[in-house]
């Protein structure tokens, strides 16, 4: 079956969005892209960053609530559906549970085409990029940096910590091309 579905896995800071802006220049027809980021940025303030939607410890760890759970359900149910409409899209998400999100993604994205890809970085590179950033809590990317990966299956995995995202982009393309 025909990829239709490319999901990106990985940690913050750890190069999702990068890849995914160099996936929609180097992939042959254009392609859709939805990141979690965007979904939290979408949330009512009080649900992103309230009681029952996403909290964020001082250390940088994350907590979601059933708040949170309900619209990111709707979320991914209609992110299905704009690939069952046709549309090829590419997923940029942070599986905060494991294999658990792994299996949630998968039910709804269901007969459709998919690629899983493992996005890695080093837990110390990925601190330097967050402290680089400046948008996201000290310590995310360290704590989520193997946290995500738990228990979860790939098709491909790409380590951005020598690697830069063009590359990484290009070998995912290809195995796009070749499934």
């Amino acid at each position: 079956m025909a990829v239709q579905v490319i999901v990106l896995n990985g940690g913050s800071s750890s190069g999702k969005s990068g890849i995914v802006r160099c996936l929609q220049a180097v992939l042959p027809v254009p392609w859709l892209a939805f990141g979690v980021d965007r979904l939290i940025e979408a949330m009512p303030v009080a649900t992103a960053s309230g009681e029952g939607g996403v909290a964020i410890g001082a250390d940088g760890s994350v907590r979601v609530g059933p708040a949170f759970d309900r619209l990111q359900s709707a979320w991914m149910a209609g992110v299905a559906a704009t690939a069952r409409a046709g549309a090829g899209v590419i997923i940029d998400d942070v599986f905060l549970g494991g294999a658990l999100t792994q299996r949630n993604w998968a039910a709804v994205l269901d007969g459709l085409g998919v690629l899983w890809v493992g996005v890695r970085c080093d837990a110390e590179v990925a601190a330097a990029r967050e402290v680089a950033r400046g948008d996201r809590a000290a310590g995310m990317a360290r704590s989520q940096a193997e946290l995500v990966h738990r228990g979860v299956r790939y098709d491909l995995e790409v380590d951005t910590t020598h690697r830069e995202a063009l590359d990484c982009a290009r070998a995912i393309a290809a195995r796009a091309a070749a499934d």
